[in-house]
């Protein structure tokens, strides 16, 4: 977005974008462009998947981790404090605005080093239980605009410039063709399985735990987002109640929810995940945040990524 009232997408000069689409879709799929958003590559368009080149998620993985701190990270406020502790009982905000809450090991930040059109961190993210232990959940625009972005590093539990459980990189990413043939904000998702950078073999979710999916959330529902906005070191949120708009998006009506929230959950019953922000308007506006609605297409899509096989991709 590029005001509040845009949306939070990045939704500026899309001619070039859609130009730059139709670039990276003539050219094979390990050639990597530099598109608006910085560098991309085609991936399988027409399945809608990316495997992500190692050598790629190396060099973002170095970038990020060059710039941070990596150790354990201090929060002394409790979530009950912020009336989000389940067992301290759900209430709305007061007033229903976006303030900063405690870090939570599960939900973090998405970076893109590099010469692109994005800060530090342009999106957020979180840690979605998966069989492989190894699934983060996302907004497609975070991960695909004119391609699949090569540049992204994800660090959760982010606040002040520390990684207190490391970066960890894509070695694959889906989201479904429609929103690759057209940026269809019904399927405004995107799944990545990732690894950790300079560490081979660890499992995210043994490190950080993981949210639980909720597809084919019944609404209304209480619920809370959780974002990282471009130009904070520390996430915000709010709570009130998530209703549907129409057949196809999920409504959360919350003040100051700003750009770089983009991707963070919307959640229920504590950390039952139900949407992540972005769908309709590039994820609201300055009063009202948008999911899409995760139904079967979005389980169906869950369920290819996390059995899907990782392979580099060919030569």
């Amino acid at each position: 977005m590029t005001g509040r009232t845009t949306g939070r997408a990045v939704r500026i000069l899309l001619p070039a974008v859609a130009c730059c689409a139709l670039v990276v879709g003539g050219f094979a799929h390990r050639v990597e462009l530099f598109a608006l958003f910085g560098p991309v590559e085609g991936g399988d368009s027409a399945r809608g998947s990316y495997v992500q080149d190692p050598g790629l998620a190396d060099r973002a993985g170095a970038d990020v981790r060059a710039t941070l701190r990596e150790g354990a990270a201090s929060d002394a406020r409790s979530l009950a404090a912020t009336g989000q502790d389940p067992a301290a009982g759900w209430r709305p905000s007061d007033p229903l605005e976006a303030r900063p809450v405690p870090t939570d090991p599960a939900i973090g930040a998405l970076f893109s080093p590099g010469p692109d059109w994005d800060g530090d961190h342009h999106c957020s993210g979180s840690v979605l239980h998966s069989p492989g232990g190894d699934l983060v959940v996302t907004a497609a625009h975070c991960v695909h605009q004119g391609g699949f972005r090569t540049n992204l590093a994800f660090v959760p539990g982010y606040r002040d410039g520390v990684a207190p459980y490391g970066v960890w990189v894509p070695t694959r990413i889906e989201v479904d063709p429609r929103w690759i043939r057209s940026a269809d904000p019904d399927h405004d998702v995107a799944f990545l399985r990732v690894r950790r950078a300079g560490a081979p073999g660890a499992r995210v979710e043994e490190v950080t735990g993981a949210l639980s999916p909720g597809f084919g959330p019944e609404l209304p529902l209480p619920a809370r987002l959780v974002g990282y906005p471009n130009d904070d070191e520390e996430p915000l949120g709010c709570a009130n109640t998530a209703v549907a708009a129409g057949p196809t998006q999920l409504r959360l009506d919350c003040a100051d929810v700003p750009n770089g929230t983009s991707g963070g959950p919307v959640l229920t019953g504590g950390r039952t995940l139900i949407g992540v922000i972005g769908g309709r308007d590039g994820g609201g506006d300055e009063a009202t945040s948008y999911s899409s609605y995760l139904g079967a297409d979005a389980r169906a899509l869950y369920e290819r990524t996390t059995t899907a096989t990782i392979t580099a991709p060919a030569d």
